[in-house]
């Protein structure tokens, strides 16, 4: 398989994101920052990555949490997936927030994300003023229980 083209600035001192092995879905996203930034419990910030992408026409980016921040201090991503569209290009920043009870640094080159490229499919909206039956129905918000 081909891998996909996409052009990338880098303007911090970071490597370029990478796979962190072989069958990584993700490329890691590093922290550029000047200083670091100081999270307090609950606190959200933006954080810059010094990153400017420009992607094939129907692809996007989606910056996405990494579980060991998350697990490990309580970091995440706050609109997560984010969406980057292939018509954007700005810098790539990632919106982070501490959900942990203590404040948590996360300075510069820090892992701060993963980015996942995916093919967009467009869709053409029909309106109509029904919908066929299906088994489920309309049933959603844990309908089916947990066990």
């Amino acid at each position: 398989m081909q891998p996909i083209q996409v052009k990338i600035v880098n303007v911090s001192s970071n490597l370029l994101p990478a796979y962190a092995t072989a069958h990584s879905a993700g490329l890691d996203i590093r922290a550029h920052l000047a200083e670091p930034v100081n999270l307090k419990p609950l606190e959200r910030q933006l954080i810059s990555t010094g990153l400017f992408i420009e992607l094939p026409e129907n692809y996007e980016a989606q910056i996405r949490p990494r579980s060991g921040l998350a697990i490990n201090h309580g970091i995440t991503c706050l609109n997560s997936p984010g969406t980057v569209d292939a018509d954007y290009r700005g810098e790539l920043k990632v919106i982070l927030i501490n959900l942990s009870d203590a404040e948590k640094t996360i300075k510069n080159g820090d892992r701060i994300a993963q980015m996942i490229i995916a093919k967009v499919e467009k869709v053409q909206l029909v309106e109509v003023e029904v919908l066929s039956e299906s088994q489920r129905g309309s049933g959603g918000f844990g309908h089916t229980g947990t066990k």
